[in-house]
């Protein structure tokens, strides 16, 4: 294990720079908000349209990977969503605590972190967790909070689900990445050293980013954060190994993947979901917070297993 946490460290002390310089206030709030905004819609959004301009469908799109891990995930959403209906949360609240438990920081710690400790054939594999958590499960929170608020899911509805994976460019980079590998087109060599060169930022940016983040958040309802990070670092992946190593027949490369993908912490924009929706905005801020630290371990263990 010792190799691999030399190996992770340096990603988790991109965080701990980023974290140090929010909390020092070197790094002001609308610093972090502006590098964020650098990092999503430029820097990322280069290295995933490098990733799937270089890709073929068949090496990111597989049924069986998409059916363990949406399986694994649902399967989990549900539980946690049981559980907090249980100590008396409403659907809501419920839902958001699933979406905690399930959606991981795949764009901004994820892709960077995963293809360069696991090599670049865990690109594709990666890209799909991204999109079915972008495309699925945050559609789900939408739906199950438009519905427990006593509206109809209808055309509204779709059109602003539709709306939102437009106006994401993470899909829209995988999307038009896949578009330009479908169409067999090689990727002019300025144009993929440009999007080299821009993608390479997202790494220390994004890493930087979290960590600054992570500085303005105060840890409030604690025991409720831990429950969640602990169904995020260690049910999630637990559930994900079972349905891709034994009840679904994926790929074991592809399914180590999966795995250490699953065992990422608590997504940021969840938080940006919580705050949208005002359904727990502190209670997932702790989560991310706890999750975050605590992930420096597991996702090291977890990598070294998958690896081993």
């Amino acid at each position: 294990m010792l190799p691999i946490l030399v190996k992770t460290l340096p990603f988790f002390a991109l965080i701990a720079v980023g974290y140090l310089a929010g909390r020092k206030r070197f790094f002001p709030p609308e610093g972090v908000a502006w590098l964020t905004k650098f990092v999503f819609y430029f820097a990322l959004s280069a290295m995933l349209f490098r990733f799937a301009a270089n890709l073929s469908l068949a090496e990111i799109f597989d049924l069986p990977f998409v059916l363990a891990y949406l399986s694994a995930s649902l399967l989990l959403y549900a539980a946690v969503m049981a559980i907090a209906m249980a100590r008396g949360r409403g659907v809501e609240e419920a839902a958001m605590e699933a979406q905690c438990a399930q959606s991981g920081n795949t764009g901004f710690l994820g892709v960077p972190m995963l293809v360069v400790l696991l090599g670049a054939q865990a690109a594709g594999p990666v890209l799909m967790v991204l999109t079915v958590d972008m495309v699925v499960f945050s559609s789900l929170i939408t739906l199950i909070i438009t519905a427990a608020r006593g509206g109809r899911p209808g055309l509204q509805t779709l059109h602003m689900l539709a709306m939102g994976w437009l106006k994401n460019p993470m899909v829209v980079s995988i999307v038009l990445g896949l578009i330009w590998s479908g169409a067999a087109l090689p990727v002019p060599g300025p144009v993929n050293e440009f999007l080299g060169i821009l993608g390479a930022a997202a790494t220390p940016g994004a890493l930087f980013a979290i960590g600054a983040s992570l500085a303005g958040r105060g840890a409030e309802r604690l025991g409720v954060a831990i429950w969640l990070s602990f169904a995020k670092l260690v049910l999630h992946p637990a559930l994900v190994a079972l349905a891709a190593f034994v009840i679904f027949p994926v790929d074991p490369s592809a399914a180590g993947v999966m795995v250490a993908a699953a065992s990422l912490p608590v997504a940021g924009n969840v938080y940006i979901l919580a705050q949208h929706y005002g359904v727990a905005p502190q209670r997932v801020s702790t989560a991310i917070l706890v999750s975050t630290a605590a992930s420096i371990l597991t996702v090291t263990m977890i990598i070294a297993w998958i690896t081993g």
